[in-house]
């Protein structure tokens, strides 16, 4: 009984010829998305560079003074509260 209503039912039919043309657009678009995507991102690198290039100091000079910073402070504190220990 059961086959006798599936085999009453409809049949699902694709139009072949418009999805595969929807297929290729869609792969299209993608080609296309990821084409933009690395353009703008080479932009974004080129423009960062030569944003870095016009500072007065070196990115890794900027870096070593705030670790040099970061230490003396480490160590400001630390010296600040062993001799607040030691006072009490």
């Amino acid at each position: 009984m059961a086959t006798d209503k599936m085999m009453n039912r409809p049949n699902f039919t694709v139009h072949r010829r418009l999805l595969a043309v929807g297929a290729v657009l869609t792969g299209t678009g993608a080609l296309l998305a990821l084409v933009g995507t690395a353009i703008a991102g080479a932009a974004l690198v080129t423009a960062g560079r030569g944003w870095v290039q016009q500072w007065e100091t070196a990115p890794g000079e900027l870096a070593n003074r705030t670790v040099r910073q970061a230490r003396e402070a480490s160590r400001a504190g630390m010296d600040a509260w062993r001799s607040q220990a030691q006072n009490n």
